[in-house]
């Protein structure tokens, strides 16, 4: 099991001087204390995540800023850009950082990101894997042809070249569907448990590496990364005492999630028809429920069972978001215990067994 860190919240809708703060000294610590990873999203139009509209901007800075994490985006909105103009960006990003890009791409969640797309949102699966082909092969040096304006085509062939063969690839994956595509075509996945349970997710990760068997691939080659909100402290009381208020509010700015939540819990609710105790109410019983068996919240210690259930359930990588506590120091202050848990899972190798 590998630990990243992940990337979801910063507040861009105050100005804020050291507005990225969190974001770099953080890097630092994971790339000076083995983490294996740096998750950066692509967000657009929300107070929540408002840092982090471009993850090759992003990045262009901590890979200079670091020396051996990898740099990953979690996720490119395919559908929103055009295959050259990410082929470019993440090539540069690739050169900057001595070759530890890495991507994830999603096909977009919101209408208003589709402002964006030249194409309508419902078509957005079809467009991400469209620019997945022609992205792959920009970055493998071939000439992909596109219309101009008057509806030509055009051979464009991208520079710079990356500097890593190939730049390993993840999607965004919620579906059954999705999981079972990205193992018919050999590339690593990205999910969450913002929705579902563990063991729901488990069987489809179970589909994801029958499919990659079926297609020639090796099943076990295929990196499955789970992001997970974490808060360590040295105790469960100290952690949950720090992390109620902030994810409470989180979830306040989060209803989609929040229902999500409900729904998996088997609790079938619109926010619309709660009044603003009932809602508080559902707001505690949310936070309880996603402390017990969808977090990482705690000490290094009682974590330890549920970083065992994701490796048994096929979790290669944890990706760590630490962003939803607005406060810098708390979650700088817990950083350490990160760093402590990998180092423990590392001695006491968590092996998968789906």
């Amino acid at each position: 099991m590998q630990f990243s860190l992940f990337y979801f919240d910063g507040d861009g809708a105050t100005r804020n001087p050291d507005a990225y703060r969190l974001l770099m000294d953080s890097a630092v610590f994971a790339d000076t204390n083995g983490l294996s990873a740096l998750w950066v999203p692509e967000r657009h139009f929300h107070a929540f995540g408002g840092l982090y509209p471009n993850p090759a901007v992003i990045h262009a800075a901590l890979a200079v800023a670091t020396k051996n994490v990898k740099l990953r985006s979690g996720s490119v909105v395919m559908p929103l850009h055009h295959p050259v103009r990410v082929a470019e960006d993440w090539a540069i990003v690739d050169n900057l950082s001595g070759g530890r890009a890495g991507i994830a791409m999603a096909s977009g969640w919101t209408m208003e990101e589709f402002v964006l797309s030249r194409e309508p949102h419902g078509f957005r699966r079809t467009q991400m894997w469209q620019g997945y082909e022609q992205v792959t092969r920009l970055l493998a040096g071939d000439s992909v042809e596109f219309e101009d304006a008057d509806g030509n085509l055009v051979a464009a062939k991208t520079l710079p070249r990356p500097l890593q063969p190939r730049i390993p690839f993840w999607v965004a994956c919620q579906s059954t569907e999705t999981f079972i595509e990205a193992g018919r075509r050999g590339i690593n996945v990205l999910c969450s448990l913002l929705g579902e349970t563990l063991e729901d997710v488990a069987v489809k990760i179970r589909a994801y590496r029958e499919a990659l068997d079926q297609n020639g691939h090796d099943p076990d080659a295929g990196k499955v990364t789970m992001m997970v909100h974490t808060f360590l402290a040295d105790d469960v009381e100290t952690a949950k005492a720090n992390v109620i208020e902030p994810f409470t509010e989180y979830l306040r700015t989060h209803y989609h999630l929040l229902e999500s939540l409900a729904k998996s819990m088997n609790l079938n609710v619109q926010l619309s028809d709660f009044s603003e105790d009932d809602l508080e109410t559902l707001l505690k019983f949310g936070v309880e429920g996603f402390m017990n068996g969808r977090s990482l919240i705690g000490s290094p210690e009682s974590v330890q069972p549920f970083v065992q259930a994701l490796a048994d359930a096929g979790v290669d990588e944890t990706a760590c978001l630490i962003d939803f506590v607005q406060d810098y120091d708390l979650v700088m202050g817990g950083l350490p215990k990160i760093a402590q848990l990998a180092q423990a899972t590392a001695a006491g190798h968590p092996r998968k067994t789906a």
